[in-house]
């Protein structure tokens, strides 16, 4: 069983590691790109929205928003009701690379369901969905500080 994770972090690992070489070129790199497809989908979203949706922490996102920021990929304006607030919106470059970006994910896409079949894709999605959630949980409940308990117990020696 525990190749199941293990499989599905070297699929990751393997995309993001292409994403931030093919990536380069335009100054985004270590997963910044994943920040400015949200962005572009979610135009006006606030950064500790986009940090969960993301999973990561708001300091971590803080930093990928920064580097957006000053690469002109985005800009920050504050939210008419309440100027504490800050939405993020892509810029005209921003907007220009999400298409680029939008074009490489087809790519991905099409070459990691390579030989599958509708269904195996619909089933594909489905379970790491429902993976997703699962792990969410956990996730939630680390950065609240809280501690996970165990279900079995590790045998080191």
């Amino acid at each position: 069983m525990k190749e199941i994770l293990r499989e599905v972090g070297m699929i990751a690992r393997c995309l993001d590691a292409i994403s931030n070489i093919e990536f380069k070129e335009f100054k985004l790199s270590k997963g910044q790109y994943l920040y400015l497809v949200r962005i572009c989908e979610n135009p006006g979203i606030i950064q500790e929205k986009l940090a969960e949706m993301i999973k990561v922490d708001r300091t971590t996102a803080a930093r990928a928003i920064a580097k957006l920021e000053i690469e002109g990929f985005i800009k920050k304006v504050s939210n008419a009701e309440n100027k504490k607030i800050l939405n993020l919106f892509p810029t005209d470059r921003g907007e220009s690379l999400y298409v680029f970006l939008q074009r490489e994910e087809i790519h991905s896409t099409k070459v990691a369901l390579n030989g599958f079949t509708q269904e195996e894709i619909d089933v594909t999605l489905q379970l790491l969905r429902k993976m997703r959630k699962n792990v969410e949980l956990d996730w939630k409940l680390v950065k609240r500080g809280e501690k996970r308990e165990y279900i079995t117990p590790v045998d080191y020696s």
